[in-house]
């Protein structure tokens, strides 16, 4: 029922990069800009605000910082015109790597991403060259103290969820992409928000490393992670705990 997590290792990076805040709210305020533009204001009738709206909750975004951006957006003002762009490529260690980013300018936001692939022995590919080998689907994140497996893995399936890991620290339901925010919807009304609601790229198979492999996978992904265009990065490295334990993150 509460299986393994094949996120445990990206889990494990990002909590170290938790600290990064105002990078964090440079992004979440351009998805909030880029789902007011598509999709409107109204939070009942645009699921991706909605789910960028928990995530800058999530990260403790001022209520007002948030309805700026979105009034900006919707109202035709802001200027900026982001246009969603998926890269493909292998990192370090022969690891797949699926990088998401909203740019307003695509030349230099490619230069960007190919140069932190080149840098740490990568290989940037055309479209589709890794994707392959993940799965995309709707994934629904809750602080593990909001219910015991049993009654989360419960409560998701009748929502219509199709799988759920519980770790120590955290739910994290699975769903078919066009049912997102649905089942996101029927969890809100049982455990109030989440931590996080959006679609991701899970991987079908991973890649294990080594201690000196998986420094420089992580030192790859913080390049990334840094770029203000990029908004989520996905990859399948398996690492050991061992390992990880040695790693001067």
């Amino acid at each position: 029922m509460a299986g393994h997590s094949q996120f445990k290792n990206i889990m494990h990076r990002k909590g170290a990069q938790d600290a990064k805040r105002a990078k964090v709210f440079t992004k979440l305020i351009r998805e909030l800009t880029v789902a007011a533009k598509e999709g409107g204001p109204d939070l009942l009738s645009n699921p991706r605000l909605r789910s960028a709206v928990i995530a800058a909750r999530e990260a403790n975004m001022p209520k007002d910082t948030m309805e700026r951006a979105i009034k900006r957006a919707s109202g035709g003002d802001d200027g900026a015109d982001y246009q969603a762009i998926r890269y493909e490529g292998y990192g370090p260690g022969g690891v797949a790597v699926i990088v998401e980013a909203l740019t307003d300018n695509r030349n230099r936001t490619a230069a960007e991403v190919r140069s932190s692939f080149t840098k740490y022995g990568g290989n940037l590919g055309e479209s589709n060259s890794v994707s392959f080998q993940f799965d995309q689907l709707g994934q629904i994140l809750y602080h593990a103290s909001k219910a015991s497996a049993d009654l989360m893995f419960e409560a998701a399936l009748n929502a219509g969820a199709s799988d759920v890991v519980t770790t120590q620290d955290q739910h994290e339901i699975y769903c078919k992409v066009e049912e997102l925010a649905a089942v996101r919807d029927m969890l809100m009304a049982k455990f109030g928000d989440p931590q996080a609601a959006k679609l991701v790229w899970k991987p079908q198979n991973t890649v294990p490393l080594d201690a000196d492999a998986a420094k420089s996978l992580f030192k790859f992904l913080d390049v990334l992670d840094d770029n203000d265009d990029v908004q989520n990065v996905y990859s399948n490295e398996d690492i050991d705990e061992s390992v990880l334990k040695t790693l001067e993150l």
